[in-house]
Order: structure tokens, then C-alpha cells, then sequence
């Protein structure tokens, strides 16, 4: 039941010392919770109070089902830009029918990853590398930085999920400017970083809430035009089942996909990254999926927007000393308590200071130390990381995404395919066998002998570039050339492909009078070579386990002692 319901296991063993730290950590997520709920909420085209609604059930959800107490669930802002963007490009006319969308968006995120979940298909995560996340959230980044310009100035800047259209729709409405908007929000920001850098202990966000609903209200900025949040509704969520239909599921699955999957990223990141501070590991990758997609669904029953992991409220969880999960139900309480009671409060908040909270909130999502690194050392992974950011940038969130992970992929199909091809020799006075060209000045060369080392596992993919390679330098040798050695420590599967090639190879070097061992080879590869019938033309007796047996054998046949032969022929085909 545990490993089904984690709340059990912490709930069993928690103790009275925990509950202050579970309550001011819960209590200070809660602070910042509501303005960034509202906030983000605005960010994916919904009332601020969506962002609320958001931060209830999903959170409380999680607390019973998620394995990490670090992870602070709700609202974010890079999932909100997914949603806006995923919703904008579809003909929705009205806000009620918008909003109707997004919830139905939540519970389709919630189902897909729910349904992977279930399946143990955590792993499908993997296929998103560091790369392609840091380009996209990068250029996600920036949207999200350029899409607030319209709150931080005052002006109304058409949205939209693509770069270059924000740049021109805010040059096109810039005339428009609210200089007292501009002024709350650029205050707004000073504020948040010069604190953030004084001491981040300090709540610098609730401070610039609190000062703009001051300024706005005793200054009565509205006058000058400044745009405010306005009333929100008060009362919680009430149960309402989402506007479920097979035109709908149609329309937004490609979006849902890509937010379950995103979702996910985030969440399974952001817990891993917190657990190796502590080290400790708790986080179960499936079951992430399962209390995230849950959280999803029922949220969505409440009148919820897709909800993940937040890096920041998470760091807060962390900062403040968090014991367990029951440090959710205090900050879901704050939140409660502020859409019976406080929603009146929130009516002078400016939107520029959302604006200016997003903003900071969102910056430190721009890698540019990752990018350099990439740039210094694997080009190849920049290239991927600039492909994906620019992609994400000017043609779509969802493309970027998409086609980062294709070219991820060619690029780890072309390393495969042209993996490294080692040649290699013995180091003078020593047992090791090394690559000549890391080792030139003290190798001992020989032209009667060649030995090769393959860094890769043998499939159809390089099975040509080996037999390429090989023939290149057994070319090299020339005439005086007597045998060939395969170091297979690095082959780790050979497919049928590669098992016929490998045969036609040992026939040529054999037709061409050459001996062909192998050495080195594991387990699972023995067992293929044996069970592909490379070991009829390769026979047993050239099958060693280390690069100096085949060169003794080489040298002076026969020389192999039983134990040797004993476990170069182990493997489980034949029963040895």
C-alpha cells in the first residue's frame, strides 16, 4: 500500500518536531503562491483567480500520492505559455469557451500522464536531453519576459506564442505606453532582484505585492490609468465536470502530449536536482506520473489549469526546512483562506507588478553558463541547443520541442553509426593495450599483427562503418600482415545484421590467410556469437578474454590454460 499511497509511510513515522517546519514551510510557499498563481494565470490567457484554483486540489492531491517533499506543486509559468500558446492557435471565440478548453486541457494532461504512469513508462522522459530543455526553456523564457510587456507597460500588445510577432506587436503599441504602469513594474523588478540579492530569506515578492496595492490605493494611481487586477470572485471552486468531447481530445492532443511530457520533465528534474542537496532519494519516476496526472484530473473537476512542479516554490520548500508532504495542506489553507476572505484585498494589485514577478521569476530559466559549456566542449550538443531554442523562438513551442528531441536523436543515431575505432598496440614493459595515438612514443609496434577496439555496440547502423574501418587498416598493414584481433570489451549487443557482416568479414580475413580472434568479449556478447553462428566460422578457440591471451595465443598456440578457456567460452547457449 505504500509504494501506491507514499502519504502512509510519512504519515507513520511522522513526529511532533516536524510540524513547525511543515508549517513555515508551507505557510511561506503559500505567500508566494498566491501572486504567482495569479500571475500565471494571466500568463496562459485566464482570470487571475484560475491561478487560485489551481494551487487547491492539485496540491493536496500530490501531498498523498507524490514521493518527494521538496516538489511544490501548482501553476508555473512555462506550462502556462504551453497552454496559451497550444489554445491560441485553435478558433476558440469567447472567454467562457477558453476557459471551458483549458480545464478540458488539464484533464487530458492529467489522463495521458496517468495512463504512462500505469504503464511504467517513465522513462520515455529520457528522450528529452539537457540540450533540447535548455534551449527550449530559454526561449520560453523570453517569450514569457516579452508576452508581460503589455502589463508592464499599460498597452494592449496582441499576444502571441512566437518571438519576432511580440517584438513587432510591442513596437507597434509602444506610442501607447502608461508611464505610471511602466514605472510600478520597473520598480517592481529593482525591488525583487536587489532583495533577492541583499538576502533571499526575505519574502521579496509579497513585499512588492503588498507596496503596490498600497501605492495603487492611497496614491489612487488609477486615476493615471494604472490597469489593476480588479475584483476577484470569492468563494472556493466549485465541482463541475470538464466539457469533455472527442472534437475537443482531437483538437488539443498534440499540446496535452507535449504538457504531460513537459510537466513531467519539470517535476522529475526539479525533485531529483533538491534530493542530490540532501542526499537523499526518495522520487519513484512512475509514480511521479501517477500523482502529477491524478493531481491533474482531479483538479480539473475543480476548476483547475494544468498544474506541475515549480522550481522556485520548491526551492522555498527546501530553504524553509521541510520534513514532509503536510506542509501542502498549509499553504493549500492560506490559499483557501485568501479566496474567502482576502480576494477584496488583491483588487488594487497592479498588473505590472505580476508582470515584474513573472519577469525575475522566469529569467534565471535562460541557461547562458550551459551554453557555453557546450559551446567550449560539445558543439554538436549546442547545435541541438540553438536549434531548439530558435525553433521554439520564432516558429512554435510545441515545433521547438518536437524537433529538438528528432535531432537529439539523428545526432545520437549518427554517433552510433560513426562510433570512435581504435587501433591499438602494447605499451612497452607493461600488460596494456592501448590506442597508438594517444600512446605513439611508447607503443610496441608490430606489422605482423593488427588490433582493433570498437566503441559501440554492432547493429545495421555502423555495421558498414566497421568493416570499413577495419579493412582500412588492415590495408595498412599490408603484406607483412598475420593476424587480426577484435577487442570486443566495448560491443555490448550485435544484431543480425551486424552478426552476418562479421561472418563474411572472418571468411575474407581467413580466405586472405589472416587469423581473426576476439577478445574481451562480455557475457551477452558471447552469448550472440554463439547462438548467430559467428562462432562456426570464428571457432571457440579464438574467443579470449583479454587482448594479451590472444596476442600469447598469436604468438604460440596452444598456450591458453583450461581456466582461460573456461571462462572465454562461458555462455549460455550451448550450457557452458
Amino acid at each position: 500500500m505504500q509504494k501506491f499511497f507514499p502519504f502512509l509511510q510519512w504519515l507513520a513515522n511522522y513526529q511532533k518536531t516536524n510540524f513547525s517546519k511543515d508549517l513555515v514551510a508551507g505557510l511561506t510557499v503559500g505567500i508566494v503562491l498566491i501572486p504567482q498563481g495569479m500571475a500565471y494565470a494571466m500568463i496562459a490567457g485566464l482570470p487571475p483567480v484560475y491561478g487560485l484554483y489551481a494551487s487547491i486540489f492539485p496540491l493536496l492531491v500530490y501531498m498523498f500520492l507524490g514521493t518527494s517533499k521538496n516538489v511544490g506543486i501548482g501553476p508555473v509559468a512555462m506550462d502556462s505559455l504551453l497552454v496559451a500558446a497550444g489554445l491560441g492557435a485553435l478558433a476558440i471565440t469567447g472567454l467562457e469557451n477558453y476557459i471551458a478548453m483549458a480545464i478540458f486541457l488539464a484533464f487530458m494532461v492529467g489522463a495521458i500522464q496517468l495512463f504512462l504512469g500505469i504503464s511504467r513508462m517513465g522513462f520515455l522522459v529520457n528522450f528529452l536531453s539537457k540540450p533540447v530543455i535548455s534551449g527550449f526553456t530559454s526561449a520560453a523564457a523570453l517569450i514569457i519576459i516579452f508576452s508581460q510587456l503589455k502589463h508592464l507597460i499599460g498597452a494592449d500588445i496582441e499576444r502571441s506564442s512566437k518571438f519576432h510577432q511580440l517584438i513587432i506587436n510591442a513596437f507597434e503599441r509602444i506610442s501607447d505606453t502608461n508611464l505610471a504602469d511602466f514605472a510600478i513594474g520597473l520598480i517592481g523588478i529593482l525591488i525583487i532582484v536587489g532583495v533577492k540579492k541583499w538576502s533571499k530569506k526575505i519574502p521579496s515578492i509579497l513585499i512588492v505585492v503588498v507596496l503596490g496595492i498600497l501605492a495603487v490605493y492611497f496614491l489612487d494611481l488609477e486615476r493615471f490609468g494604472v490597469k489593476i487586477v480588479g475584483a476577484i470572485p470569492t468563494g472556493l471552486p466549485s465541482f463541475q465536470v470538464p466539457n469533455i468531447s472527442l472534437e475537443n481530445a482531437i483538437s488539443i492532443w498534440p499540446i496535452a502530449l507535449t504538457l504531460a511530457l513537459v510537466g513531467y520533465l519539470e517535476a522529475i528534474s526539479i525533485g531529483k536536482a533538491l534530493e542530490e542537496k540532501e542526499g537523499k532519494e526518495t522520487i519513484d519516476a512512475n509514480q511521479e506520473l501517477v500523482a502529477l496526472g491524478t493531481s491533474n484530473i482531479v483538479g480539473s473537476f475543480f476548476q483547475s489549469y494544468g498544474a506541475t512542479a515549480s522550481f522556485s516554490r520548491s526551492a522555498i520548500n527546501l530553504e524553509s526546512g521541510v520534513k514532509t508532504n503536510l506542509a501542502a495542506v498549509f499553504a493549500v489553507i492560506l490559499v483557501v483562506l485568501t479566496l474567502l476572505f482576502l480576494t477584496p484585498l488583491f483588487y488594487y494589485l497592479p498588473n505590472a507588478i505580476l508582470a515584474s514577478i513573472i519577469m525575475v521569476s522566469v529569467f534565471s530559466l535562460i541557461d547562458f553558463s550551459y551554453a557555453q559549456n557546450l559551446w567550449n566542449n560539445r558543439k554538436d550538443e549546442f547545435f541541438v541547443l540553438m536549434l531548439t531554442f530558435l525553433v521554439t523562438l520564432f516558429v512554435g513551442i510545441p515545433q521547438g520541442i518536437l524537433l529538438g528531441v528528432l535531432f537529439a536523436l539523428l545526432l545520437m543515431v549518427y554517433r552510433t553509426s560513426n562510433p570512435h575505432f581504435a587501433v591499438l598496440s602494447n605499451i612497452s614493459g607493461s600488460e596494456y593495450y592501448k590506442n597508438i595515438k594517444r600512446f605513439g612514443d611508447e607503443i610496441v609496434d608490430r606489422d605482423d599483427l593488427l588490433i582493433v577496439r570498437f566503441d559501440a555496440q554492432l547493429y545495421f547502423g555502423n555495421a558498414g562503418f566497421f568493416k570499413r574501418e577495419l579493412f582500412k587498416e588492415i590495408d595498412k598493414k599490408g603484406s607483412s600482415l598475420r593476424g587480426v584481433i577484435l577487442n570486443a570489451e566495448a560491443i555490448n549487443y550485435i544484431d543480425s545484421s551486424a552478426a552476418q557482416m562479421l561472418i563474411k568479414v572472418i571468411k575474407e580475413l581467413h580466405y586472405r590467410n589472416l587469423h581473426f580472434s576476439v577478445a574481451g568479449a562480455i557475457g551477452p556478447t558471447r552469448d550472440i556469437i554463439f547462438s548467430s553462428g559467428i562462432i562456426k566460422e570464428l571457432q571457440k578457440e579464438h574467443l579470449f578474454v583479454k587482448t594479451k591471451d590472444a596476442v600469447a595465443h598469436f604468438d604460440k598456440p596452444g598456450c591458453l590454460s583450461d581456466l582461460q578457456g573456461k571462462v572465454a567460452y562461458q555462455n549460455r547457449t550451448n550450457g557452458n
